[in-house]
């Protein structure tokens, strides 16, 4: 069966399963063996620059073409695929649905459309559950979500010890500007991970938020993991969070808990290294009852910046 996967998760649940796409998009970066399949896609965005920046790009692409992706009817044809998996959540995550069908009817290509519409933990096991029915791979399907959820229930078994007071309330951003809270499956992992999360539910798509509202819910544990930026990136541009008014009057920031983190392949790609998330998010948590995250995965945003000494004004 000849599959394409427009959509890195996907590509990594083909890759759990056994499955070798003939066709990715241009952000499938894993397994690394990924980068080297032809890619059926291009981006309008110029990725190397700042959330400012990109955000105007994103704008700009919507209004001057509809979108911020093409797919690239040659290379589509050449791949000749059987099942094409795309994706319901962000169009301007991924490829979406809609867009695929419209460049399938455009081609000779004679090929099923599967979306994977992850919002949760269970629609990650039900995604990979699907997939291994669609790529006839039942059994390993079965054996990868058992092993997922024997590691997401590890997790929880020792947070669910943690009293409610020693629970640290989480901010995740997806985006810094304009400012996102990220939403869909993080607030589930937060709280799996023995934090709380008072500014989404599951479910909830991320969304713009006025910086007021995170003054106001001020939270204890800050972290900063941008869609599609690896963890140097958002390191290099952690002035567009750090510069924000009042952001010195953060228990975050005078507790020296404001993390970046790899948004590009663990808080934005619901794939089965979301479980990886929850432990490096447990290990950011409650560093004194788990292991913390590799430096490559997350590491403190604010560097050397000193705490502010004396009373909270």
């Amino acid at each position: 069966m000849r599959v394409v996967s427009l959509l890195p998760s996907a590509t990594e649940i083909c890759d759990a399963l056994g499955v070798e796409p003939v066709g990715v998009s241009h952000e499938c970066d894993w397994p690394p063996e990924a980068e080297e399949v032809p890619s059926i896609n291009r981006s309008r965005i110029d990725p190397d620059q700042d959330s400012a920046d990109i955000n105007e790009q994103v704008a700009q692409a919507e209004q001057e073409h509809g979108g911020v992706y093409e797919i690239k009817l040659d290379a589509l044809e050449r791949a000749d695929p059987d099942v094409i998996i795309t994706q319901g959540v962000c169009d301007v995550c991924a490829v979406d649905t809609l867009l695929v069908e419209d460049a399938v009817a455009q081609t000779d290509v004679d090929a099923d459309v599967v979306t994977s519409d992850i919002h949760s933990l269970d629609d990650l096991f039900a995604d990979v559950e699907a997939l291994g029915e669609v790529l006839d791979r039942e059994d390993r399907a079965a054996e990868v979500v058992a092993g997922l959820r024997e590691r997401v229930e590890a997790v929880r078994e020792r947070t669910d010890a943690i009293e409610p007071d020693d629970r640290p309330s989480v901010a995740v951003l997806d985006w810094l500007d304009p400012v996102m809270v990220a939403g869909h499956w993080m607030p589930e992992v937060v709280e799996a991970a023995g934090g709380t999360y008072p500014l989404a539910d599951t479910g909830d798509r991320s969304t713009p938020r006025e910086w007021a509202e995170i003054l106001t819910a001020d939270p204890d544990v800050l972290v900063a993991a941008p869609c599609g930026f690896e963890l140097d990136q958002t390191l290099d541009t952690r002035d567009d969070l750090t510069d924000r008014p009042r952001f010195e009057d953060l228990t975050a920031v005078e507790t020296q808990r404001v993390s970046a983190m790899d948004g590009h392949h663990y808080v934005n790609r619901p794939g089965p290294r979301l479980v990886d998330t929850l432990e490096h998010l447990a290990g950011l948590l409650h560093p004194d009852r788990f292991d913390a995250p590799p430096d490559g995965v997350a590491r403190n945003l604010l560097g050397d910046r000193p705490v502010r000494e004396g009373p909270r004004p």
